[in-house]
């Protein structure tokens, strides 16, 4: 068995879509990011998202584990034209789409941005060659709320709304085992 321990970023106190847009996270909480690296398997690899949010976290949550070089197809879900949008304003700007976007997630997207599934697929491949080099082990990712969420999909079989769900609080792990035979979820938005 392979266990990914999924741990969201620090905050970035941004109160817009904040999807390919490479925001500073917040990682004063000391005592916060020392029970992460605590909780955390010590023997883990460690990789993280390209953007600066999480891949200073991952650096901050580290410790002495391996870490892995950062991964461009664990960025959060690319929001095109809405990224650093207000929710409000991107209800005014497209009032059907944006309802649509996460009541029947799936193929729709942004204007100029992705799709759940296409988000789903890009982490998946990440996620299905990190588990083929490092079977067996423990591999913490540090990632993105739309990430961790197409993740519990996958592990879960449920809906993408289902998935949607569910909250990821910053600096939250989630858990989800690999097995030979499928997939298994554990503890999701666990604040140590």
């Amino acid at each position: 068995m392979t266990r990914l321990w999924w741990v969201r970023h620090g905050p970035t106190h941004e109160k817009c879509f904040t999807g390919w847009r490479d925001v500073a996270a917040d990682l004063s909480d000391t005592a916060l990011i020392a029970r992460v690296r605590g909780f955390l398997p010590p023997d883990a690899v460690i990789v993280a998202s390209d953007l600066q949010r999480a891949s200073a976290t991952a650096d901050a949550i580290g410790g002495a584990r391996q870490r892995l070089p950062d991964q461009r197809d664990l960025r959060e879900m690319d929001f095109g034209i809405w990224d650093g949008m207000h929710y409000t304003d991107v209800t005014a700007r497209d009032p059907v789409l944006s309802r649509q976007f996460w009541e029947t997630p799936g193929d729709l997207a942004a204007p100029g941005g992705e799709s759940w599934n296409g988000v789903s697929a890009r982490v998946a491949t990440v996620v299905n060659d990190l588990t083929a080099r490092f079977a067996d082990r423990d591999i913490v990712l540090v990632a993105h709320m739309g990430v961790i969420m197409t993740q519990i999909q996958r592990a879960a079989g449920c809906t993408a709304y289902q998935a949607m769900g569910h909250q990821i609080d910053n600096l939250s792990v989630t858990q989800i085992t690999r097995y030979a035979t499928g997939w298994a979820l554990g503890a999701i938005n666990h604040l140590p």
